[in-house]
């Protein structure tokens, strides 16, 4: 059994990922900002740490004892994941990092289908990314100092989560939007298409990568896509609407959502193949498909 350090298990992603390792029997340690928080997450059997983000002295001193470190919290805070770093270099321990694949996100506002990227498809990150691959190469170089870094890279998660957090991001927001608008909402004409992957299969990478990544390694994490359009188009159907959408405009989203949830977690594309999960790490994603957990699944179950 190991000791691992994890942030972000009050979220989806951690909070799946540290129930199934718990299930694996290792010891969670998770970094909570709460007491509320620590309460829940002493309930579902790991042990919780008061602290943040912020505190630098607090995430080494707690990296240090542990045999393993899992950054779920923040993609884009680079000092947390400096300091989860600099205690471990040296080690040989392993320290998986959790990005995002809107990294090779596009400018479509919703209006085309865009490329298809492997992990090793070279690419250029729009501005707003540029931190964030920087961030991911900074982890994944640290396995020049002896340390097992790996970068894990989910696309659009779905499903009911298997923590203390059962919902997503993207698909939750989208039901919502489409309750209040009475039909299917995407932004723009929808064509714009996103790799998507089920928690569970997800959180099965996080413990295949425990068990078998190699230093320096970087995995997206798809089993399939879908396009905006459909996703609006099946949500519509599940809330009554008959599978009738609703464009709304690109300008509009921004407004409400920000820059960058709106045009590059809505109306961007983000495509990629997981294969050097499959391949390196016999990864093999078997839960239902986005549309078809929509429609048959846990968001149609949600409605009541």
């Amino acid at each position: 059994m190991s000791r691992i350090f994890i942030t972000g298990a009050s979220g989806y992603i951690g909070g799946s990922v540290a129930a199934h390792l718990r299930k694996d029997g290792h010891e969670i340690v998770a970094l909570v900002r709460s007491p509320e928080g620590a309460a829940r997450l002493e309930a579902a059997g790991l042990r919780p740490q008061l602290g943040g983000l912020d505190d630098g002295p607090l995430l080494s001193r707690l990296a240090s004892e542990a045999d393993l470190v899992i950054n779920t919290a923040d993609s884009d805070h680079r000092g947390a994941i400096e300091a989860l770093l600099a205690p471990l270099r040296g080690t040989g321990k392993l320290f998986i990092h959790t990005s995002g694949s809107s990294i090779v996100a596009d400018d479509a506002d919703g209006r085309h289908p865009g490329a298809i990227y492997d992990e090793g498809t070279p690419f250029t990150p729009v501005p707003l990314k540029v931190a964030r691959v920087a961030i991911d190469t900074f982890v994944r170089d640290a396995a020049r100092d002896n340390v097992r870094s790996v970068v894990i890279c989910p696309t659009m998660i779905y499903g009911r989560g298997t923590g203390v957090k059962p919902d997503s991001i993207q698909v939750p927001l989208l039901l919502r939007l489409s309750r209040e608008r009475g039909a299917g909402v995407h932004v723009g004409p929808g064509q714009n298409i996103w790799s998507n992957v089920h928690i569970e299969d997800l959180a099965d990478l996080y413990a295949l990568a425990v068990a078998r990544a190699e230093p320096g390694a970087f995995f997206f994490a798809e089993n399939g896509e879908a396009k905006l359009e459909d996703i609006a188009q099946a949500l519509s159907r599940i809330l009554g609407f008959g599978g009738r959408t609703v464009a709304v405009p690109i300008e509009e989203a921004i407004k409400a959502f920000g820059e960058d949830a709106a045009r590059y977690g809505l109306a961007s594309n983000s495509r990629v193949r997981a294969i050097r999960a499959r391949e390196d790490l016999g990864w093999r994603p078997h839960r239902p498909s986005l549309l078809d957990d929509i429609e048959n699944g846990s968001y149609r179950a949600s409605l009541g």
